[in-house]
């Protein structure tokens, strides 16, 4: 399960128009990736306005990348772009935590 979003908008932290770039890794069709899945594209539609670009991939479908990464727990954001990288775990159902971790200020 791989899908590529990807829009245009003003960064809220720098002013510059480059967009986050973001990978959420999931495990199939499971509860918490579903939920991870869901509040992620809530949370990008509501506060980025468009502006990045995720993909998400299915860890199951995907064990190189994962592995690559150094994949320890799942679901898992990691958002690439802007610097520095950040690594958030869980269904990002706490929304603070998850602006937090994109260096989002409301």
């Amino acid at each position: 399960m791989e899908h590529n979003l990807d829009a245009q908008h003003e960064n809220p932290l720098d002013g510059e128009n480059q967009p986050y770039v973001l990978r959420l890794y999931i495990t199939g069709a499971s509860t918490n990736s579903l939920k991870a899945v869901n509040n992620l594209k809530e949370i990008c539609d509501t506060y980025l306005d468009g502006k990045y670009s995720l993909e998400i991939i299915d860890v199951y479908q995907q064990k190189a990348l994962a592995k690559k990464e150094n994949i320890i727990a799942l679901p898992l954001l990691i958002k690439s772009f802007p610097l520095p990288e950040k690594r958030i775990v869980g269904d990002l159902s706490d929304t603070a935590k998850v602006l937090k971790g994109l260096g989002y200020s409301v």
